[in-house]
C-alpha cells in the first residue's frame, strides 16, 4: 500500500495538473468566463481532492482483498477511472447547476463532459505515477511474470 505522503503527493499533483488544464479548456469548450471555469474547477479540485484520497484507500485495500495484489492491469485502471468519475458526477452535478445558474440537464451534459475528460486524464496520469513512483515491494502480477519468461 502507499504511505500517506505518497498519497498526498498523489492527489495534489494530480488537483494541480488537471486545474492547469481544465480551465482553459472548458472556458474555451462550454463558453462561459476563465474565471467563473476556474472557480468551478478549485471547488470541484478539493471535493476531489478529498474523494481521490479516500477512493483510492478503498480501491486498494478492494484489490488487495480479492486479488492479493496492487498491480493494477489495464481494464483495472479502466474500472478504477470510471468509477472514481462516477462518485464525482454525483456529488457535482448539483453544485455546477446552481453555480453556473443552469438546468439540471445541462449540468449533467457539462459533467459528463467533464468526466469524459478527467476519465482520460486520471488514467494517464494514474499511469505515469504507478511508473514514476512506483509501490514499494508491490507484487509482480501473472502477466509480468509470464512476459519475464
Amino acid at each position: 500500500m502507499r504511505t500517506t505522503a505518497d498519497r498526498i503527493r498523489h492527489t495534489v499533483g494530480f488537483e494541480v495538473i488537471g486545474l492547469i488544464a481544465f480551465a482553459p479548456l472548458a472556458s474555451l469548450v462550454f463558453g462561459y468566463e476563465l474565471h467563473q471555469m476556474g472557480i468551478v474547477g478549485a471547488v470541484a479540485a478539493l471535493i476531489a481532492a478529498t474523494w481521490n484520497y479516500i477512493y483510492n484507500i478503498l480501491f486498494d485495500r478492494a484489490m488487495l482483498r480479492f486479488t492479493g495484489q496492487l498491480k493494477k492491469s489495464t481494464p483495472i485502471r479502466v474500472l478504477h477511472a470510471i468509477l472514481f468519475e462516477g462518485g464525482l458526477l454525483i456529488v457535482f452535478l448539483p453544485s455546477v447547476a446552481w453555480y453556473l445558474k443552469i438546468g439540471l440537464v445541462e449540468a449533467f451534459i457539462m459533467d459528463i463532459a467533464v468526466a469524459g475528460y478527467y476519465m482520460v486524464y486520471a488514467f494517464f496520469y494514474n499511469w505515469a505515477y504507478d511508473v514514476i513512483f512506483p509501490i514499494p515491494n508491490a507484487a509482480p502480477s501473472a502477466s509480468d511474470c509470464q512476459s519475464a519468461n
